[in-house]
């Protein structure tokens, strides 16, 4: 089964938002910036050490499958859960012990800078016997505001962070 219809089929039915309520709810939900998953950083396919590209040598493909946010306003800041599933699938040369999947998270200004940022790994125990994980990953940011309409600037950019490599394989495949 390719990761896309396992994540399918995992997945079906998620939706993440922020939630309604009261009236700081309802404003912290209306100004959380939902995620942008970068086009060229949702999947990766990773290769043993080698010269070796053919399906044989892959040690594991990993999607990013859904992303989401959720909100809370606090005094001139907006508290935001940036909400990540990862399906990952183990390929022939997979090795013992822990798979690790690197991703990121940033945060954009109106300019399109970088104001904040993050690396992570989820990791995973991946073998022939269970050769498929799905994780949840979470990370907090904080978005800074003088005027609740400073907020209208700010993105979320994620995504799976492969190496040169892996994004140039990526793009041959028109991923």
């Amino acid at each position: 089964m390719t990761i896309g219809k396992f994540a399918s089929f995992a997945l079906a039915g998620l939706a993440l938002a922020g939630c309604g309520g009261s009236g700081r709810d309802q404003q912290a939900a209306s100004f959380c910036p939902p995620p942008l998953t970068v086009q060229d950083a949702q999947s990766l396919t990773r290769f043993k050490e080698g010269a070796g590209r053919d399906p044989r040598d892959v040690m594991f493909e990993a999607s990013l499958v859904n992303a989401g946010t959720k909100c809370q306003m606090g005094r001139n800041k907006l508290e935001v859960d940036v909400v990540m599933r990862i399906a990952v699938n183990a390929g022939p040369s997979v090795g013992a012990g822990v798979t690790r999947v690197p991703f990121f998270v940033r945060v954009l200004d109106a300019n399109g800078r970088i104001v904040q940022g993050s690396d992570q790994l989820a990791d995973y125990k991946l073998s022939a016997a269970n050769p498929r994980g799905l994780s949840q990953e979470e990370m907090a940011v904080t978005l800074p505001f003088a005027n609740v309409s400073d907020l209208g600037g700010y993105r979320i950019a994620v995504g799976l962070k492969p190496s040169q490599q892996e994004l140039d394989y990526n793009r041959r495949l028109g991923r």
